[in-house]
């Protein structure tokens, strides 16, 4: 089934979308019907500190393994048991399983490479871009995390085209949310709030949390 949104501008198109985004976050049975827009705010550009903007750019640039690497057996299995069920939730998002283990192999890497847990940043992917690679928002944000171009100027090497490279566009979202929970002190709500441009308004984190039930894991 695939539903297509009216045209952002409308009000009414809005109200429609918040409505059924807000149905899914109550519904995990909605998470599996695919979205057609990008949901992404204006996230604002704001001045950063040299100090902070180096270990921003540094933890752009530092390479990552292809694969995840584990120090003993039983975490190795135990990621397995969790990408088994990640590629049976998503496949309905992204049918090709060899370019859904990648994008869960790396979305697994990055996020926890960048201290964030995997269920809340699949959840923030299927808000902001419904899982398309090549999404782009009203705004100009870009790829699965919804990034906004001045991030690549800001701690990038200024190339715009990049962000819809897989890799480096789920590096940019885990380290950009990394950033924002460390400026608002560890409070989610308030860095889910300011990673889509509306910090301390509800609608965008709930959003969020909603989606993320639906990608939560508990090992049986």
């Amino acid at each position: 089934m695939t539903r297509e949104w009216p045209a952002a501008a409308s009000p009414a198109a809005g109200a429609v979308r918040r409505r059924w985004l807000l149905a899914a976050a109550a519904a995990p049975w909605l998470a599996a019907l695919p979205v057609h827009e990008a949901l992404a705010g204006a996230q604002v550009e704001e001045p950063l500190a040299d100090a902070v903007r180096g270990a921003l750019a540094a933890a752009i640039a530092n390479s990552a393994p292809p694969k995840p690497v584990f120090v003993t057996t039983e975490a190795r299995l135990a990621y397995l048991r969790w990408l088994g069920e990640m590629s049976s939730r998503l496949k309905k998002r992204k049918a090709e399983h060899v370019t859904r283990i990648e994008f869960l192999d790396t979305l697994w890497y990055e996020s926890t490479r960048a201290g964030l847990e995997p269920a809340l940043m699949l959840g923030l992917v299927q808000v902001e871009s419904g899982f398309r690679k090549y999404a782009i928002s009203s705004v100009g944000a870009r790829g699965y995390m919804q990034v906004m171009p001045f991030w690549a100027r800001l701690i990038g090497d200024g190339d715009v085209s990049r962000l819809f490279h897989m890799q480096t566009n789920l590096r940019f979202g885990c380290v950009i949310m990394r950033h924002y929970l460390d400026v608002e002190r560890g409070d989610l709500y308030m860095a889910l709030g300011r990673y889509n441009g509306s910090r301390g308004k509800p609608e965008y984190p709930n959003l969020v949390f909603g989606a993320k039930k639906y990608w939560d894991y508990k090992p049986g």
